[in-house]
């Protein structure tokens, strides 16, 4: 229903309701009809959906399909073990996720408002959640608006909506009747759940609340959106789904080959099976959980609370950033940077001792209704100013009160506060300056002449040439002839700025040498975004919301990659933006606050919310949180996501490397007749060896030039070429030496010997330990820069040994190793490495040339 083309009566009539507002009865009788006043997203998601999320992907459902077999054929060790690693994997990702969803509703709860209303008669303060149709707002400076309401009075009211509308300017509100056509962002007579009273008082009467509401109709479509899949996502559901088909031909390959040389049917199966075992890496799953766990948890430490997993090595990929100006390039708080009195500038530190600037920041003071903490941006902005300055505003407000006021309005352009020495006055340069008639100078008062005048305007366009927004500033003697807004002395001017963060150029450097492009959007105007823009290492020619409005989608692709400042955009731009990079193939990171941003973060590669001042519906909609709204901290972020990317590729080039020379040794062993490696002990290998170095790979600091390449291809996945190489190539030289070792250890004999056996089982842990180093070096780590991996490989050679020498080796067919034994393992190892070390020359030459070449394609393209 619309509201906004109604008159008060009729709104009162269709509300049933009347300007006193309800009675606490009624109020509770309309509780129960139209529910609690809440918005239900539909973002968040139940500890049951977190909990099956985990157990969906495609690597997964094939771990599940292998202990099946493996129970159903009587390896129930096997099967138990595959199953105790699903059980773990599910734990660890379930618990990270959902406690990144408790911490969002811990933000929720932080904050949780109340609103004054009308009940009986009388003013009462209740929650957001009780408030009704029909219950009349009492809206003063400050005041959070908790549902939809018609105006009914307004005294000077002006509301932020830009978290609905996007709309960076304050706008007024007044009770007269609009025309049905009036836009939702032209509706002056209507206010809504999520802005904010920025100046002024007024009434309203409710007439939507929860989900009804404009911001519950946005929160509405949200829950039907999908979300992108990250590339980890897809590629692990790619390498599932391969590993599966071939597993699955492998076996029928090898069964019909062993039955056909007169093989038992039973002992066909179990070398299947034992191939099946090899070819999956049962710890990958859980590897990638643990390192996305902990990289959690570490960007958690640095303000950004990650709410998927997969959300955190997406970054990694990202190559174009969006992000907002306001709260996230710069402080979020106007300051006041200069000031002009006859006739000088003055920057920085500001002398009240000087009578001008003194008086100048006083008046800024006196005509003002904000303090400390609450009040209208600028005003704040003033009172600060003047506290900086040394002068005590509260001893000042109380030695000189106001015994009047006229108020400021958009149409006067001014404000006036009547004092018993002075009247004061603030308001926009021009309108203060054509009532003054004589100038505060440092020999005291003198007459307005017309060259002082231009002057004037001279400078206020000097200023604004800088992106500062300008206010003039006069007093007069309260017994002055004329009016108490004319004949005044022109005292100066004041220019503000809402400052970009010390640290976001330095930043924004780092992520241009990253090769990541950075585009700011913002609702701002052309001068102050191309003004903040520079600041900050931004410079680009800019287009506005009307500009893009005039192109088609085609005209904004050929656009959209050689401009990086937009201004004057609304939400709806941000994901027309969004959507023509994605077209041309980018990763895009978007950040937002507002209500109408939520289909652009959703829709987003990687969505990053506002913890500060962003709207729960943006929040729910978003992959990360950004606790201090600070862009720094995605920069910290992908930063933390390009070393994740790094640890996950060297983690799954160890694993992989292991299950290719597994199957590789089982495979070619099965040839001659010999099933060297039984199910049991290729378990052994996966989970326990593999997986703690593995997991200790996951804490790797990054590498020094992680912040100097450009963004990976996140259409080519985490499994390249080069990390194809290095598994062939360490996987064939690791089974070529153990095949070498089985064939010594049998020494003639037609079956493999337990004593055999364990000696292919032990070499295979030996060289696991020493391929760890190798393929860290092939990504340019340093070889001893990791504690947690020496630690974990020691712990895992005990374990090892623990199967060797203890009532366990019944278990695993093992038997205990001599001196010699291990001696020829050392010869064995000392014949692997110079081959281990060949093919990651190799490929760390190989990825070295691409990364210079890449980079070195980007920059020629920026320098274009």
């Amino acid at each position: 229903m619309s509201w906004h083309d109604r008159s008060r009566d009729d709104v009162f009539a269709a509300l049933d309701c009347d300007p006193d507002g309800l009675s606490t009865e009624e109020a509770e009788r309309r509780l129960g009809e139209f529910g609690a006043n809440e918005i239900t997203s539909g973002g968040g998601r139940s500890a049951l959906s977190v909990l099956v999320s985990q157990f969906t992907s495609g690597l997964v459902l094939v771990l599940v399909g292998a202990a099946t077999v493996s129970v159903a054929v009587g390896h129930l060790v096997d099967g138990v073990l595959i199953t105790a690693i699903l059980l773990a994997n599910g734990v660890f990702g379930f618990v990270q996720e959902y406690r990144a969803e408790r911490s969002l509703e811990a933000l929720r709860d932080l904050a949780a408002p109340s609103v004054t209303v009308l009940r009986d008669g009388s003013l009462r303060d209740v929650e957001f959640a009780a408030v009704v149709p029909g219950d009349v707002l009492i809206l003063e400076q400050g005041n959070a608006i908790p549902a939809d309401a018609r105006v009914l009075d307004s005294a000077g009211l002006e509301v932020d909506e830009a978290p609905l509308t996007g709309e960076s300017v304050p706008v007024g509100k007044s009770p007269k009747t609009l025309d049905s056509e009036t836009p939702l962002a032209e509706r002056e007579n209507m206010v809504y759940r999520g802005t904010t009273v920025t100046r002024g008082r007024g009434t309203a009467v409710v007439v939507e609340t929860g989900m009804e509401t404009e911001m519950g109709d946005i929160a509405s479509e949200l829950a039907g959106a999908s979300r992108r899949e990250t590339p980890l996502q897809r590629e692990l559901d790619r390498l599932g789904r391969r590993i599966g088909i071939g597993v699955a031909l492998l076996s029928v390959v090898v069964v019909a080959f062993l039955v056909f040389r007169g093989t038992a049917v039973f002992s066909a199966g179990l070398t299947a099976i034992s191939l099946a075992v090899a070819a999956i890496p049962e710890g990958l799953p859980a590897v990638v959980t643990l390192t996305l766990a902990l990289g959690v948890r570490q960007m958690a430490t640095e303000n950004a609370l990650v709410r998927t997993l997969p959300a955190v090595e997406a970054l990694g990929s990202v190559d174009v950033v969006c992000t907002d100006k306001t709260g996230t390039l710069t402080e979020g708080e106007m300051r006041v940077a200069r000031l002009w009195v006859h006739d000088e500038v003055v920057a920085d530190a500001f002398d009240p001792a000087d009578d001008r600037i003194g008086t100048l920041l006083r008046v800024g003071a006196l005509c003002n209704d904000a303090d400390e903490d609450r009040g209208e941006p600028t005003e704040r902005a003033l009172h600060r100013a003047a506290v900086d300055a040394g002068i005590d505003v509260n001893a000042l407000r109380e030695e000189t009160p106001r015994s009047d006021e006229i108020s400021f309005s958009s149409d006067r352009q001014r404000m006036a506060t009547i004092h018993a020495d002075r009247i004061r006055v603030k308001g926009a340069p021009q309108v203060v300056l054509e009532r003054s008639t004589r100038l505060l100078t440092s020999d005291g008062v003198r007459e307005l002449d017309e060259g002082t005048r231009e002057m004037v305007r001279c400078q206020v366009e000097r200023f604004t040439d800088d992106a500062l927004r300008v206010l003039g500033f006069a007093y007069k003697p309260v017994d002055d002839d004329g009016g108490p807004e004319e004949n005044l002395v022109f005292v100066g001017l004041q220019g503000l700025i809402d400052p970009a963060r010390p640290e976001v150029a330095d930043a924004i450097a780092e992520t241009h040498a990253a090769g990541i492009d950075v585009k700011m959007i913002t609702g701002d105007n052309r001068r102050t975004a191309r003004a903040i823009g520079r600041e900050v290492g931004i410079d680009s020619t800019v287009l506005t919301g009307p500009d893009l409005d005039e192109m088609d989608d085609a005209e904004l692709r050929a656009h959209v990659g050689d401009v990086d400042i937009y201004a004057r955009a609304t939400p709806s731009h941000k994901v027309r933006i969004l959507r023509a990079l994605q077209r041309d193939g980018h990763s895009v990171a978007m950040t937002g606050d507002g209500v109408n941003d939520a289909p652009a973060l959703k829709n987003a590669d990687v969505g990053i919310a506002m913890g500060v001042q962003g709207t729960d519906v943006a929040k729910q909609a978003s992959d990360i949180v950004l606790l201090d709204d600070n862009y720094a901290t995605i920069t910290n972020a992908i930063r933390r996501g390009r070393t994740i990317f790094d640890n996950m590729w060297k983690f799954v080039a160890y694993l992989l490397s292991a299950n290719f020379a597994e199957v590789l040794l089982v495979f070619i062993a099965s040839l001659f007749g010999f099933l060297v490696l039984p199910a049991v002990q290729l378990l052994w290998i996966n989970l326990l060896t593999d997986g703690l170095p593995a997991l200790a790979l996951g804490v790797d600091s990054a590498s020094g030039d992680v912040m100097r390449r450009v963004p990976r291809d996140d259409s080519g996945g985490i499994i390249d070429r080069t990390m194809t190489t290095l598994v062939a190539g360490i996987g064939v030289t690791t089974t070529a030496v153990l095949l070498g070792v089985l064939f010594v250890t049998l020494d003639g004999a037609s079956t493999v010997t337990s004593y055999a056996m364990t000696m292919v089982f032990t070499g295979f842990i030996v060289f696991e330990f020493a391929k760890l180093y190798v393929v860290r070096w092939a990504r340019t780590t340093r070889l001893l820069s990791n504690p947690w991996l020496a630690l974990a490989v020691v712990a895992s050679f005990a374990l090892h040994l623990s199967v060797l020498y203890t009532p366990l080796s019944e278990y695993f067919g093992t038997v205990a190793l001599s001196a010699g034994d291990w001696l020829l393992l050392a010869s064995a190892l000392l014949v692997a490495v110079p081959g281990f070390v060949g093919v990651a020359w190799y490929v760390r030459r190989r990825t070295r040339t691409r990364w210079t070449q890449e980079t070195s394609a980007v920059a020629g393209g920026e320098r274009e």
